[in-house]
């Protein structure tokens, strides 16, 4: 088992008016290339600023991240953004901040495959539970179809990996276990995936946890 993507040293530092800030330092984790990795921890841990750092969204302010063993952070943000394109899919906390509302779900579905340069396949809505469902709009799907949506785009791009941030928070506990069987069904297609989440739900689910506390591995 390799690591698809790896922080060492990584700390992030915000400024304010009274000063910077810390939001996670000196952690040093690792995404395995197979199953499910949890980053969990109370609010305020740092488990979602590490996973916007893994998934090269955010720049860390000391460390570096690695992608298949290769120091990526420190590339220009083109090239991150390429490569965030090309082989990580992220999942926002709200699910309408993944998605394009104005869509079908089978064109948001498209438009994701196609964003990676993959061919669409929508027999990938009936992977994660959504078959028959391609002509509803977004708005017209629940919060547990939306998220579920979201995972299918993410598989629809064929990353490497796939990060969801509290991808259950906003859910009843009936669309939480739809969505966690989803997670589940992108490692059985061979996509590892990292979730920050606090749901003892999702980290029952977990190959792997990792506890944070006050912004370090605990």
């Amino acid at each position: 088992m390799a690591d698809v993507l790896a922080a060492q040293g990584v700390g992030v530092d915000y400024p304010t008016p009274a000063g910077a800030v810390t939001a996670i330092d000196g952690v040093t984790v690792a995404v395995p290339d197979q199953g499910i990795t949890v980053f969990a921890g109370p609010s305020g841990s740092g488990k979602s600023t590490l996973l916007r750092v893994l998934a090269l969204v955010e720049r860390p302010t000391r460390g570096v991240v690695e992608l298949s063993g290769e120091t990526v952070s420190t590339r220009s943000h083109r090239q991150l953004r390429a490569l965030r394109r090309q082989t990580i899919a992220l999942m926002f906390q709200s699910p309408l901040e993944n998605l394009l509302p104005e869509l079908t779900a089978a064109q948001n579905v498209i438009a994701a495959a196609q964003s990676a340069g993959q061919a669409p396949d929508l027999e990938l809505l009936g992977v994660v539970g959504l078959d028959g469902m391609g002509d509803y709009r977004v708005p017209a799907l629940s919060g547990g179809q939306q998220q579920r949506l979201a995972l299918c785009c993410a598989l629809a791009r064929d990353p490497k990996v796939v990060l969801a941030d509290e991808p259950t928070s906003q859910l009843d506990d009936t669309s939480a276990g739809l969505v966690l069987e989803s997670l589940k069904v992108l490692v059985d297609r061979g996509v590892p995936v990292a979730v920050a989440s606090h749901d003892d739900r999702v980290i029952e689910l977990a190959d792997r946890v990792v506890r944070m506390r006050s912004g370090r591995v605990a």
